[in-house]
């Protein structure tokens, strides 16, 4: 089922999207954004560990990703590959390397055709090509393993198109983070640096359903820079200041019908005599309808003068340009979403064995969608808060043949837009998945998003 625990976890710092921007194949979403589509939620895999398993599958271990360049001229396709990954029982370290082979391709294509005596480039000529560092970027992550339930990772990774270094250090359970800079998108698809960023959290295990709760202290230094955002002011959750929130919130399914597996499900007849055959994946194994809910709140205090004008950089180049942004230093606020879960087939059969539909109503903030219902009974100019509109988020997901499923994941706002009356259509991402039953729920998935113009290859077990 489309998971309902998005909603509490995006008024937090640490929810993850897939991302190929980045070496470790995520960024951050934006707290106090519109909650961002299922699908694109990053893997809990680690980028290091799904490569690991990926590059068994692609020629000489090499995968695609594509996403625009801060440079045009590196163009949007790049390559990955895991080049190192020695471990020991309590430890391992892997090194990624990344190359973006346009500029290269480019490069030694402009050596031939504007040589005027029409020589063949020397070695030296075509080494300097390959030497160009703004091809590469470098990956170095690193965890041990302290105790079965907790552990460390470190990483690191170096762009060749940019000046520093990013670094990471999380840990389990009570999650520590603290990343330099650290890279947020937000629900226009845009990306922002934080030079630095850490975060402190504690929360309840995660269960099925019931009460959950979750607290946190989150640090923001330096100026956010826009990576790719034109003419565009930073939000204010990525400004300077310490922020401490906490949250709650209960979750709630019923089963409206269900067909339970059975033991004729499991074992199937031949010629040659009986056989196991389970589900391409043991989380879709049943046909069924449900509903579920949650509902929670959130409170949050910043111990900085949020009415302090603060200088973004807009241009990425380390120019600034001052914006005011007014940040309420108290704030609490509650939130909900309704799903609707409705899957035909068992995921079994080669053919017409799995069509699934899920539509989940979100409610990201209960008070601006009454101020924004209030101020629609008056003229007002006022800005419009993004997350005051409630949105529906679709899933359709139909088998294609075996273990290959198409998903299709689209966000629709309720809301009018400026000359258009009536929902619109804000988000969508197209997918195709390749289960692998060896891991119950493990499935390989190739994803582009037309709204970010990014796509790339992960590796998902036991997520939706």
């Amino acid at each position: 089922m489309a998971s309902l625990q998005s909603a509490m976890d995006s008024a937090f710092w640490d929810l993850n999207v897939s991302s190929p921007h980045t070496l470790e194949g995520s960024a951050k979403v934006i707290p106090g954004d519109p909650i961002p589509l299922d699908g694109a939620r990053a893997s809990q895999a680690l980028r290091i560990q799904q490569l690991s398993l990926l590059g068994n599958g692609f020629p000489l271990g090499i995968i695609p990703s594509y996403s625009p360049a801060s440079h045009k001229d590196l163009g949007s396709f790049s390559l990955q590959s895991l080049l190192l990954r020695p471990s020991t029982p309590n430890w391992w370290l892997g090194l990624i390397g990344q190359i973006r082979p346009k500029k290269l391709i480019s490069s030694i294509k402009a050596e031939f055709f504007t040589n005027d005596e029409f020589e063949v480039p020397t070695f030296k000529d075509a080494a300097r090509h390959f030497l160009d560092k703004s091809l590469y970027s470098v990956g170095l992550c690193t965890q041990f393993l302290l105790t079965p339930a907790s552990s460390i990772k470190l990483s690191t990774e170096g762009d060749g198109e940019k000046k520093g270094r990013r670094g990471k250090l999380p840990y389990h359970d009570i999650t520590l983070e603290a990343a330099w800079p650290e890279l947020f998108i937000d629900h226009k698809g845009q990306y922002w640096d934080v030079p630095e960023s850490i975060s402190l959290d504690l929360s309840s295990l995660v269960s099925e359903q019931g009460l959950r709760y979750r607290v946190g202290v989150h640090k923001n230094s330096g100026h956010p820079q826009a990576v790719n955002a034109v003419n565009d002011e930073a939000p204010t959750s990525l400004m300077p200041g310490l922020c401490a929130k906490a949250a709650f919130s209960y979750e709630k399914r019923r089963d409206l019908w269900r067909q339970k597996e059975t033991q004729n499900d499991l074992m199937v007849k031949t010629n040659k005599g009986w056989f196991w055959r389970p589900s391409y994946d043991v989380r879709l194994k049943e046909p069924h309808a449900a509903v579920s809910g949650i509902f929670g709140g959130n409170f949050a205090a910043w111990f900085q003068d949020g009415h302090n004008s603060v200088a973004v950089d807009l241009s990425g180049n380390g120019n600034t340009s001052s914006s005011t942004k007014k940040r309420t230093p108290v704030s609490a606020d509650f939130f909900g979403s309704v799903c609707y879960s409705f899957q035909h087939g068992k995921f079994r059969e080669l053919y017409g064995d799995l069509t699934r539909i899920d539509a989940r109503l979100d409610i990201g903030s209960a008070s601006a969608l009454a101020k924004r219902v209030f101020n629609s009974f008056k003229s007002s100019n006022t800005s419009i808060d993004p997350i005051s509109s409630p949105r529906v988020n679709l899933i359709f997901q139909q088998q294609v043949a075996g273990p290959i499923v198409f998903r299709v994941d689209s966000k629709v706002s309720l809301a009018s837009l400026p000359g258009k009356r009536g929902p619109h259509i804000e988000d969508f991402i197209y997918s195709l998945s390749y289960s692998l039953r060896l891991l119950q729920s493990g499935k390989v998935v190739a994803w582009y998003s037309p709204k970010r113009k990014e796509g790339m290859i992960e590796l998902r077990v036991f997520e939706f």
